[in-house]
């Protein structure tokens, strides 16, 4: 990404880069495991726990965006007809998913009735989390055009299903983290287990898909397509 001063002239500007990626969501992974670990909730309080959510939430969608920026073109031509690729569809998904994530993190912040933490903090939570498995499910079918589906010998199969079952997990959370009319979640242990779970595998995906070297050649797989829906 670069920025043009009024001269013409390129001026402060961000290359996005895998390890990039990967860093932006370590990070964000590790400060949702920190908020929803067992017994470090009880000694931040709803409020810091809340708070360092809001941060990671940040983190993440630095990163799907860099994601979103490294996936290449949106369509490739196949026999005369445009496809829309499912690498970068599932990148896409995955950083509408994280803009989820930071309203409904943000809005935590400052929620302070039952409706309110209904429509700004679950809504958007749980519409994050089915955007997360949503693009974990376009991811499997976009590896699956490129690699083989039992691959175990393979970093990046592994850091495709673990990153799946961090999908998963957020889903399982957002269904306990869900607003009673009495104004409590559905299921504490649920809601935070499910995050706490999530966070890890997201983390140790993230770790799993760094370059070795960071010589590593970054450039754009062969382009996998999905047939547009209609």
């Amino acid at each position: 990404m670069q920025i043009l001063t009024p001269t013409g002239r390129p001026g402060f500007h961000v290359r996005p880069t895998l390890p990039k990626q990967c860093w932006g969501f370590v990070i964000g992974s590790a400060c949702f495991a920190i908020g929803s670990a067992p017994g470090l909730t009880g000694l931040l309080g709803s409020a810091g726990a809340n708070l360092v959510f809001f941060v990671g939430s940040w983190f993440f969608t630095a990163a799907a965006l860099i994601q979103l920026l490294l996936s290449g073109p949106m369509t490739t031509d196949v026999d005369g007809a445009q496809l829309v690729r499912a690498e970068w569809l599932s990148s896409a998904v995955q950083f509408f998913g994280t803009l989820l994530f930071n309203v409904s993190t943000g809005a935590a912040l400052r929620a302070h009735t039952i409706a309110a933490e209904k429509h700004f903090v679950w809504n958007p939570d749980a519409a994050g989390s089915v955007a997360f498995l949503l693009s974990g499910v376009l991811a499997v079918i976009a590896y699956s055009h490129v690699a083989r589906m039992w691959e175990p010998g393979s970093r990046d199969w592994w850091a495709m299903w673990i990153n799946m079952a961090g999908s998963v997990a957020f889903g399982i959370s957002a269904v306990g983290a869900y607003i009673t009319a009495a104004g409590t979640a559905e299921s504490d242990f649920w809601s935070n287990a499910g995050t706490f779970a999530g966070a890890l595998c997201f983390l140790v995906a993230a770790l799993l898909s760094l370059p070795r070297s960071s010589t590593t050649n970054l450039a754009p797989a062969d382009p996998v397509t999905a047939e547009p829906a209609g």
